[in-house]
This record gives C-alpha cells, structure tokens and sequence, in this order.
C-alpha cells in the first residue's frame, strides 16, 4: 500500500484526484476513503497537515500579477469626462498599491522572523542536548 501512495506523491496532485475519481465513480464510498485520506495526509495542501503557506504564496502571486494586470487596464481608460473622478482613481490605485507592497514586505518580515525565532530554538535545543560519548558510565 505503501507503494501504491509513493508512487502517487511522485505523480503529484493531479495523480490524486485522478485515483479520486475514478475511486467515487467505481464505489462511491471509496471515493468518500480516498477523499478523507487526502485532507487528513495534508497532500492537497488544506487542513491542519498541509503547507498553507505554500498555498498562500501561490495564490498571492496570482493575485499580485492579476491586480497589475488590471491596474494596468484601469490606467488604459479613457478619461471619464469628469476630471476630479480621474484624479481621484489614480490616486487610489497609488495608494492601494503602496499599501500592498507595504503589506508584502511585513508579511515577508514575519516570515523571516517566524523563521529566524525557529532556528534559534533548534540551536539552543542542540546546545543543551547531551552528547552521546561526555555521560560517565554508571557500573
């Protein structure tokens, strides 16, 4: 079984929904099997097992590349005929612009702290962990 699950991970997410499929189109309660081991394994990136931020990072990616993509498009319009509303638009693209990158860079602070603060712990773990050859013998 060991194997089959393996060779799955290799394969990837789609290799999943595929086995997941053809499992509820075969016998629905399989189907209902292979579902609940997928989210409890954490190997379609959700529940308390996945890497939500691995997820979160792609989806921001795309939700950065689609909002420049539609800033783009909102500067490509014509003028609305009302000078002050134009005005207006551009500066609350600017400032909501600003506020993301100012947002991306706390949230890559955090991560880098989160991570810094992990790091740290681990060291002083090793530090205090006994060594295997310094412990006298007891006879």
């Amino acid at each position: 079984m060991t194997g089959v699950v393996a060779t799955l991970d290799d394969y990837g997410k789609p290799a999943w929904i595929a086995v997941m499929v053809l499992s509820f189109i075969l016998f629905w309660p399989v189907g209902l099997a292979v579902l609940a081991f997928l989210i409890w394994s954490g190997r379609m990136g959700c529940g308390r097992h996945g890497d939500m931020s691995r997820w979160q990072r792609r989806f921001t990616d795309r939700w950065d590349s689609n909002v420049q993509r539609w800033g783009r498009e909102f500067r490509g319009f014509q003028s609305s005929g009302n000078a002050a509303f134009d005005e207006y638009r551009e500066d609350a693209i600017r400032r909501l612009e600003e506020e993301q990158r100012e947002f991306r860079e706390f949230l890559d602070r955090l991560r880098k702290a989160k991570d810094k603060q992990e790091f740290d712990q681990f060291m002083a773990e090793r530090r205090t962990r006994p060594t295997g050859g310094s412990e006298p013998a007891t006879t």
